[in-house]
């Protein structure tokens, strides 16, 4: 067995050792107790020794630092690429809820094509008039997509207005709420027929030349009643909604609404052939194929 070197076996032996440090203890921990001087040499060694902790934890405070910055640069870029991918998210719903919305309108539109049984041009809005008193919109179909002037405009709840002019590839349309623009019509409750007109403001209508003693009631229905021959019969064209009685006037006052209207949907329907019209082209030009009597036997007829 190796023994140690003669410098380290010089002094006491372990065991006086071990209770002389046991017995320092004590005596420290009771005069810690008993006065405040140890807690004032601890206070001057951690004021000494406070620079060397600070300089001894330099280096990990400046890793931590990297650390958070780093953490902090990335936390930024994936806010940023969170934002960029919410308006993204959000420009899309709303493509998506707009298309949703002309796509149901479009069935509605072409529900109401199958209903009218007539030739129709599917026409976009163009221009909306900006100044109140205007009642004119445009087009995008003319007379190159077979619109001409008279034609009715429809959408799928009811009348919108007439075509009053047609250019090659556009046309302009007065609506049926103009001062100047009236329709035939009859309440689809009792088919009192009468005229209806536009009021030139507020999208209203009116009903001029009725009796304080007509039948109509608020809430009444009015559809075209087909008389004149430009629309046709049965399309809805406003509702009562205001009915004043004066009895010293000779009419009623009576406001209606339209059940339809250009600010709401952006495509419409032109009725480009009437249910007369019609009727007329196949009265004037018949089949050329029909069957004729035959003349060799009319010519052996008695």
């Amino acid at each position: 067995m190796q023994t140690p070197p003669r410098f380290f076996r010089l002094g006491p032996s372990p065991l006086a050792k071990l209770f002389f440090f046991v017995l320092l203890s004590i005596f420290i921990m009771i005069a810690d107790h008993q006065s405040k001087l140890v807690s004032e040499v601890r206070r001057a060694i951690g004021t000494i020794i406070y620079p060397l902790q600070q300089l001894a934890h330099a280096p990990f405070q400046l890793r931590n630092r990297l650390e958070r910055y780093v953490s902090d640069f990335k936390l930024i870029k994936e806010i940023d690429f969170l934002r960029r991918e919410y308006l993204t998210s959000q420009y899309k719903f709303f493509q998506l809820q707009a298309l949703t919305a002309e796509n149901k309108q479009l069935r509605a539109l072409l529900g109401a094509a199958q209903q009218t049984e007539i030739e129709v041009v599917m026409a976009e809005i163009l221009h909306t008039p900006r100044d109140p008193f205007n009642r004119k919109i445009t087009l995008n179909k003319g007379n190159a997509s077979g619109v001409k002037d008279g034609q009715v405009v429809i959408d799928d709840l009811g009348v919108i207005g007439q075509v009053t002019q047609a250019y090659p590839w556009t046309s302009e349309v007065t609506l049926i709420t103009d001062k100047d623009h009236s329709v035939p019509v009859q309440i689809a409750r009792n088919a009192l027929r009468t005229v209806i007109s536009g009021a030139g403001r507020n999208s209203q209508l009116e009903l001029r030349f009725l009796s304080i003693n007509a039948d109509v009631r608020k809430g009444d229905l009015l559809i075209t009643s087909g008389i004149g021959g430009v629309y046709p019969p049965g399309l809805p064209v406003g509702r009562v909604t205001h009915i004043e009685y004066d009895r010293s006037r000779e009419f009623a006052r009576i406001i209606c609404t339209p059940v339809a209207g250009v600010d709401r949907h952006r495509q419409v329907l032109i009725l480009v052939a009437s249910p007369l019209t019609t009727f007329e082209e196949k009265t004037k030009y018949p089949d050329a194929h029909a069957t004729q009597p035959d003349q060799q036997t009319q010519s052996h007829m008695p």
